[in-house]
């Protein structure tokens, strides 16, 4: 059983992604480590090991708690919030 109340506040439907890659990467010429997509709203960010690190910067601009790998075969979430896999 999950026990973080912030994936109960999820738009159901999940959001659509709004990109193909992390747009901040692409705008600074770096390249994605991998894939995260905010479950709020579907912005593409980059994780913690990549250089810009936009998905961590997208919950701290934005405070969209929820994200989810963006990578194919890969479905798990984490809660920034929590800091927990969700």
């Amino acid at each position: 059983m999950n026990d973080c109340p912030h994936v109960e506040e999820l738009p159901q439907p999940a959001p659509e992604p709004l990109s193909d890659t992390c747009p901040e990467c692409l705008a600074a010429g770096t390249h994605p480590v991998q894939l995260r997509i905010c479950l709020v709203c579907g912005h593409v960010g980059c994780c913690d090991s990549s250089p810009g690190r936009h998905g961590t910067a997208h919950f701290t601009d934005t405070g969209h708690p929820v994200m989810r790998s963006f990578e194919p075969g890969e479905s798990w979430r984490w809660c920034f919030v929590d800091g927990s896999i969700v």
